[in-house]
């Protein structure tokens, strides 16, 4: 979420910002779509659209985030609403809505638009719920007093209740025609709010406001400090809301800087981020501070530690949590009463937050504090229940994974649950600048990922690192820091502390030092070679950590991530990062490519271990130097992703009034996917036989017919020795197959119908392939199709692997098996059981010629290498 720059402009409806304030860029590939891409809505003057959300029927709702107040009624107040009369198809086809125009005049900038239904408001923030009791989405104090500048003094991130985000719908019926919306609010404090919702026969959806309930008036989400600036979120496979917090003053260093480079300096003079200042007095003035010490020549120079700006609103958290008003007015915002009673932790903000009884009258909640502490746009659970992918928002920041030892919803105690934390590590040369110096175009690049392990742990075990800083407060941050008496002179204190802390770090929290040293002990020992109490960093200070050992901490604003729910091997997950410059866009780090400041969307293919490694490209937004003509219909600076279950997805835009476009708003666009033409990866042992099958996935409109191929690239490896169709392919030609078993040829025609698109998976063949000498090869699609209307279909051809094995490892024994699927050689000795005599034999013969040669079938770490961690990684899985 960006800062509402129409409110501070007030009614005009021109861009904010011209071609010329950005720097040129004419990006080769921007605009453009791998697919289609089609606009359903734009939103009301001033307003981001977020929080989308897809009922089991097909109504689609989304929430007006901060319009400006001067939209009429009522598109002049934050609400969440969904567009009556329409209803998606799931067809996988965007033919099921037609497209809205450009809001070319003011009045169609002012209010909601689509040309598929209209947008019916549900519930707007700041109304009255539980008997007038308290207001949707703003928080009260223990004692019920409403958290606002009306009521109390100092900064606010955002007014309360104008910023409602993520939507998610609990069902309490079987028909999913009653239930629970829960929505987040990005303010600090932040919100979560539930309301009752209703669908009626005619399909028209209602709320009962006077039934809804503010979560931060819960007990369970006050043990854990309350929440802040809760963002987007994900509906877990267990059927609950994930909120997630976007805690921007996270920021441990600004942009690219380091913490060793603080260290190496003796000072953080220009490098210190604005998490450093959480517990001063006044903590988001520390930039005006610096401002008056570089001109006092107290600093060498003024600068802005990043995040400092979103440290507005923790006083009004401390208030959340009871503590007493201070007066912390004074000149320069120096001469300040210090908050000494109840303060938040830092810690205890930047999570993903799972609301585990979503239907109980007062719903309990949790933290995942083992997934850790980023300033979280969005998560994605996967649907082995064990995998989250999650994107963490602002400048130089990165998309991190966490994997659980067992599913996540089946730990008897939520303190238990454990795994480990990734950081993502970009690997390919054509990411960064090439040997002529050239960039490449990110829209014509793909990213190669490898995951950085930083540490494991139990959710118990780093709630309880983050516990031991609840009682720190701005009285500590003084008198840590300052030999003056902040009570005989407040002024010369603060400025005492701010000085000593921009040079050595906050001493209140994790020291730079630790850091450092915990980088050092990880290099030298590995992740779980390092003290005890250093365990804590990674997740703690997750950002600072991954920088330290040379993570890919370069995204600028990723702010989606999603795939379909119940999501399995073979589904895509969207990445959308929001502008693509900055830190991807420089001289220095994994990625240096050409500057995009309308933004990408990625995708990634889940792998047989939910592990995703290659980015592809997907949308790229334009050039804000490109005309109007080509920027006008383009998705611009995308926010929130939500995978529909026909494989669209949903596309939400957060660049209101930038460069490119003739009109200011920002839209809900629905991306369409290609027809992908996939064949299966196989793992086969020497002279036996395995079937893979060809299928059409993401196909709209159904398939009138086609003809399509499978070629082997190494018929050595492996050969095609049969081929057929399933019993659905109604008029076929009997495949082909070349003498060499390279290649096999397909053609058909579905006269019976049965490619409806009541599914948009086809299985098209099935093929025998036979193994014939060690090692790996490629297997290759190619092919056109028709769909029911008599239109060229646009194929996006997919490789499979083929691994043949060896005879057998080590001598005597049979040759080893899959018996997953999985493209590995988990049974090593062929006895189809996978146990520790497995593990043994491959641990023998790691550096034999057997394994060396099928090195991709052993490489259980992933790695693409051989190493004695791909024997840990087989014997975890046998254990």
């Amino acid at each position: 979420m960006r800062a509402s720059v129409a409110a501070a402009l007030g009614a005009s409806v021109a861009g904010v910002a011209s071609a010329d304030e950005v720097s040129e860029s004419d990006t080769p590939g921007a605009p453009s779509v791998r697919g289609d891409l089609k606009r359903f809505s734009t939103t009301a003057f001033g307003a981001e659209v977020t929080g989308p959300f897809v009922f089991e029927d097909g109504s689609l709702l989304y929430s007006l985030q901060h319009p400006v107040e001067e939209n009429p009624e009522p598109f002049g107040r934050a609400a969440v609403g969904y567009f009556s009369g329409f209803q998606f198809e799931f067809d996988g086809s965007n033919d099921d809505f037609p497209e809205v125009g450009v809001p070319d005049t003011e009045e169609k900038q002012r209010e909601v638009r689509s040309a598929a239904g209209d947008y019916e408001v549900l519930v707007q923030g700041r109304e009255s719920i539980d008997g007038g009791d308290a207001r949707l989405g703003v928080t009260q104090t223990p004692d019920g007093t409403d958290i606002t500048q009306e009521v109390f003094a100092g900064t606010q991130y955002g007014g309360a209740a104008t910023n409602p985000d993520c939507n998610q719908f609990v069902p309490t019926n079987d028909d999913g025609t009653e239930g629970y919306l829960f929505t987040n609010w990005e303010n600090s404090p932040g919100e979560i709010t539930r309301v009752p919702l209703s669908q009626d026969d005619d399909g028209e959806w209602s709320a009962d406001p006077e039934n809804a309930m503010n979560l931060s008036d819960t007990e369970s989400l006050r043990s854990h400090g309350g929440t802040r600036i809760n963002c987007y979120g994900d509906l877990s496979p267990w059927g609950t809301m994930i909120s997630a917090e976007e805690n921007y003053a996270h920021a441990r260093v600004t942009r690219t800087a380091t913490v060793s480079d603080i260290v190496d300096a003796g000072s953080g003079e220009g490098l210190i981020g604005g998490c450093q200042f959480w517990n001063r007095p006044n903590p988001s003035e520390i930039a005006g501070s610096i401002e008056t010490y570089a001109e006092d020549g107290d600093l060498e120079s003024s600068f802005s530690p990043q995040g400092y700006w979103a440290l507005t609103g923790v006083e009004f958290l401390a208030y959340y949590l009871g503590a007493e008003q201070a007066d912390q007015s004074g000149d320069d915002n120096l001469a300040t009463t210090p908050i000494d009673d109840v303060y938040p932790n830092p810690y205890r903000y930047g999570y993903f937050v799972d609301v585990r009884e979503p239907t109980a009258d007062e719903p309990e909640s949790l933290k995942y504090y083992v997934m850790g502490r980023a300033s979280w746009e969005a998560p994605d659970i996967e649907g082995d229940r064990k995998t989250v992918y999650g994107c963490s928002d602002g400048d130089s920041k990165g998309i991190y994974k966490f994997v659980a030892d067992e599913p996540i919803d089946e730990y008897d105690d939520t303190d238990d649950i454990a795994g480990t934390l990734f950081a993502p590590k970009i690997t390919n040369d054509a990411a960064s600048v090439a040997d002529s110096g050239e960039r490449n175009s990110p829209a014509q690049t793909p990213l190669e990922v490898e995951w950085i392990p930083l540490g494991s742990a139990t959710n118990g075990e780093v709630e309880s690192w983050v516990a031991e800083y609840d009682d720190v407060t701005q009285a500590d941050y003084l008198e840590a820091h300052a030999e003056t008496d902040w009570q005989s002179d407040p002024a010369a204190a603060v400025r005492e502390a701010d000085i000593e802390v921009i040079e050595n770090g906050n001493r209140n929290y994790i020291s730079n030092e630790a850091i450092v040293e915990w980088a050092t002990q990880y290099e030298e020992n590995g992740p779980e070679g390092v003290d005890e109490e250093l365990r804590r960093v990674p997740f703690l200070e997750t950002r600072a950590a991954a920088k330290e050992i040379g993570a890919s901490i370069e995204f600028n604003k990723a702010e989606g991530v999603d795939s379909v729910d119940d999501s399995e091997p073979g589904d895509f997950v969207y990445f959308g990062i929001s502008e693509f410059n900055d830190a991807l866009a420089d001289d220095e780090g994994d990625i240096q490519m050409d500057r995009v400041d309308g933004g990408v969307v990625y995708r990634a293919e889940l792998e047989p271990d939910y592990n995703v490694s290659t980015l592809e490209p997907m949308i790229t937004g334009p050039d804000f130097t490109d005309s109007p003509e080509d920027a006008d219909d383009a998705l611009r600076n995308i926010d929130n992703v939500y995978t529909m279950r026909d494989g669209r997805v949903l596309c939400c835009e957060d660049g209101f009034g930038g460069p490119a476009r003739s009109y200011p708003n920002d839209g809900l666009y629905v991306f369409q996917p290609h027809v992908r033409l996939d064949v299966s990866s196989v793992a086969v042992g020497q002279g036996d036989a395995v079937e893979a099958e060809v299928v059409a996935r993401n196909v709209p409109d159904g398939i009138a017919g086609g003809e399509f191929t499978v070629s082997v690239a190494d018929p050595d490896v492996v050969g095609i020795t049969s081929a057929n169709y399933p019993d659905s392919v109604g008029l076929s030609e009997a495949p082909t197959i070349t003498d060499d078993g390279a290649t096999a040829s397909f053609r058909f025609a579905d006269v019976d119908d049965a490619m409806e698109p009541a599914d948009t998976d086809f299985t098209l063949a099935t093929l025998t392939l036979s193994g014939r000498g060690a090692g790996v090869t490629d297997v290759d699609t190619a092919g056109s199709f028709d769909d029911d209307d008599g239109e060229s279909v646009d194929v996006e051809a997919r490789s499979g692997l083929a691994i043949t094995g060896p005879a057998n490892v080590g001598s005597g024994g049979d040759a080893p098996t899959d018996p997953d699927g999985d493209g590995h050689y988990e049974d090593v000795n062929g006895n189809g059981r996978v146990d520790y005599a497995d593990v043994e034999l491959l641990f023998e013969n790691l550096e034999s010629d057997s394994v060396s040669s099928n090195a991709r079938a052993f490489d259980f770490n992933q790695n693409d290498r051989l190493d004695f961690d791909d024997v840990v990684s087989l014997y975890e899985e046998v254990n």
